[in-house]
């Protein structure tokens, strides 16, 4: 009789996210949501950097419902803007903005630039028991000057990955976690749970 599913908490409320990491672990892992631990809290974001956040969201759950959990924050670093958006990616347009309007800041923001190059960065918290790590992916590219793709989320479609020369919005989901931050972090972060 085989074993059941590892259970993690992704302290996430983003659903595309969970549906990513969902379809990569696939049967190896069972990933509950923050709706299934009954989590409706309004996990708070107030580090300056990447991994600072995620700690943050990973320690919420783990201290407040005592679930073994995974958190991730990631960052768009664009060259010309200095590393902008950066830790604030998700708010780029400000405290209630949608990814639409941060998009559309982000083309605004970077017309007439010649210099495109940009990367994605993410960093995800693994807590078990007392222990905390963090496992970080990353992914180089540019700016795109038009948004192109239906697929992703977020800055997707704006996004062109170096190893492919398309946007993150115009690959499918496998493809795009094959070579993604997420997908990178995600693959690590799995390895070391297969090691516990």
């Amino acid at each position: 009789m085989n074993p059941s599913p590892r259970q993690l908490v992704f302290a996430s409320n983003n659903l595309h996210k969970l549906s990513e990491i969902r379809r990569m672990a696939g049967d190896k892992f069972r990933i509950l949501s923050l709706e299934d631990i009954g989590c409706h809290d309004d996990i708070p974001e107030t580090a300056d950097t990447i991994e600072g956040n995620s700690m943050i969201k990973a320690r919420w759950v783990k201290e407040k419902y005592g679930y073994d959990c995974f958190a991730d924050d990631t960052g768009l670093i664009v060259d010309a803007l200095g590393g902008a958006p950066g830790v604030k990616s998700a708010r780029y347009a400000g405290p209630d903005c949608d990814p639409e309007a941060n998009m559309a800041l982000l083309l605004r923001d970077m017309q007439g630039k010649a210099d495109r190059r940009a990367r994605f960065r993410t960093v995800v918290t693994l807590i078990t028991g007392q222990c905390a790590e963090q496992f970080t992916g990353e992914v180089e590219g540019e700016i795109a000057t038009v948004r192109d793709g239906c697929s992703g989320f977020g800055y997707d479609p704006v996004f062109i990955a170096s190893e492919t020369g398309m946007t993150f919005a115009s690959m499918d989901a496998d493809a795009k976690n094959a070579i993604s931050h997420r997908g990178r972090a995600i693959r690590k972060l799995f390895e070391r749970l297969a090691t516990l």
